[in-house]
This record gives C-alpha cells, sequence and structure tokens, in this order.
C-alpha cells in the first residue's frame, strides 16, 4: 500500500512548498486549503500575493498564493468551521487514499493589519471559526481517526512569527490565529506519549526558508522515527531538536 499523505493549512508560500515536497514522495494526496486572507471575502488578490481591499483603514498580507504544480494534488473541500465538513473531509480523505498515514497541518495565516475599531463583529466570527476553531476541529477528528487505526503521524508545521511589515496598526488576527495554533501544537506534544500515533512539531524563523524547511522537515519524517515524536524540531542554519 502507498502512503497515505493528507495535507491541510492556509494558501500560502509555505503550503506550497510542502506540498512540493509531498509530491516527490507519492503520485496522490489529498489538500485541503483555507483560502484567502479576508474572513468577509472582501477583498480581492493582486499579482504579487498581497491582499488590500474595501476599507483604507486595513492591510491585509498573506504569506503569497500557491505556486509550482499541483501533479497529484486532490483538492478536498473544506469549510473548516464545521464540525461536520471536518468529519467528511477525514472521510474524503481516507476514501481517495485509502488509508491516511501522515497528516500535514500547515498554519501560516495572512496577517491583517487594522485598526481595532475598524473590526466587523462578523469579521471576528468567521475569522475566528476559519483561523480557529477549524484546527481544533480537524485535530480531534484525526485523533479519533489514528486511534482507530492504531498508528499514523500528525505534524503540526509554523512558522516562528509572521509576516511583520512595520504597518502602523497591529495584526490583530492573523497574529492571534497562529498564537493559537501554536499553543495546540504544544499542548499535543505533551500527550504524545500516551498516543497511538506519533505527533511532531515543526517551525523555521526566517522568511524565504520555506523550501529547504520543506524538505528538512520531510527528511525527518522519511525516517520514520518515533524518537521524534512529541518533540519541537527547529529548523535554522543549525536545526534543533526541542
Amino acid at each position: 500500500m502507498t502512503r497515505g499523505i493528507f495535507l491541510a493549512g492556509n494558501e500560502s508560500v509555505l503550503f506550497s512548498a510542502v506540498a512540493a515536497e509531498t509530491e516527490k514522495r507519492v503520485e496522490q494526496y489529498a489538500a485541503a486549503l483555507i483560502h484567502g486572507g479576508n474572513a468577509a471575502g472582501s477583498m480581492a488578490a493582486n499579482a504579487s500575493g498581497s491582499v488590500t481591499g474595501g476599507n483604507a483603514n486595513s492591510v491585509v498580507k498573506t504569506g503569497g498564493g500557491i505556486s509550482g504544480s499541483s501533479k497529484g494534488r486532490i483538492p478536498l473541500v473544506w469549510n473548516p468551521g464545521s464540525p461536520v465538513s471536518n468529519r467528511t473531509l477525514i472521510l474524503s480523505a481516507e476514501n481517495w487514499l485509502g488509508r491516511i498515514n501522515d497528516a500535514l497541518l500547515v498554519c501560516s495565516p495572512p496577517a491583517m493589519y487594522k485598526p481595532a475599531e475598524s473590526l466587523v463583529p462578523a469579521e471576528i466570527e468567521t475569522w475566528i471559526n476559519t483561523q480557529i476553531k477549524g484546527w481544533l476541529y480537524l485535530v480531534r477528528e484525526l485523533a479519533v481517526y489514528f486511534r482507530a487505526k492504531g498508528g499514523g503521524t500528525l505534524v503540526l508545521a509554523i512558522p516562528e512569527t509572521g509576516s511583520g511589515g512595520g504597518e502602523s496598526v497591529s495584526d490583530l488576527l492573523g497574529a492571534p490565529a497562529a498564537a493559537s495554533f501554536r499553543a495546540m501544537a504544544c499542548e499535543l506534544l505533551l500527550s504524545a506519549a500516551v498516543e497511538p500515533f506519533q505527533i511532531l512539531g515543526f517551525s523555521f524563523s526566517e522568511a524565504g526558508q520555506e523550501k529547504d524547511f520543506a524538505a528538512w522537515m520531510f527528511k525527518i519524517l522519511d525516517e520514520g522515527s518515533k524518537k521524534y515524536s512529541g518533540k519541537w524540531h527547529k529548523y535554522g542554519k543549525f536545526p534543533l531538536f526541542k
């Protein structure tokens, strides 16, 4: 049986890099994307991959668009804020792949620089459902799945910091989403010792490292060693295992 790889995450340069490495290892893999950077859906992407839009007081920056080939990618529909959609997503991935061996969750939420008074309640609610609750729903379904199968690998990958940019307003949505994912990942790593499946965390600190980071991450995953489970692995000039 071939290796079943399921990939989920934000539309970003990081996701694209991880997808490219995935394509080197399997003929087909299942993928689900969180598209775009505006919770209200009123932004328009420009050629550079950044997103700007209707409110002159707001600036949204994404991590970049998806690039490279999509050879072998099986795109799956995903509504992150829906528990039912997350359950259906795992069933669909298993149906296409036969079995999910590795689940790679790539969190790289776009930064949204916006004054607090300009935040729209509906926008906040949609952002939380999509960028925070969605990950919790998905992790729950994957944990149920891997426990039932008696094994598997759950990977949580995230950049060390946001995109920054020296804006005069704060990133009130992107940064909290990334912090929530990191906190969730840390707690999951603490529970790895009592789980029948492996849990690994990965991060890198500098923009532009995405391709090298993805290759390094897969090198560790390909070894399949249980000694890596429950640890946070940080990539840099001198990669560290925490």
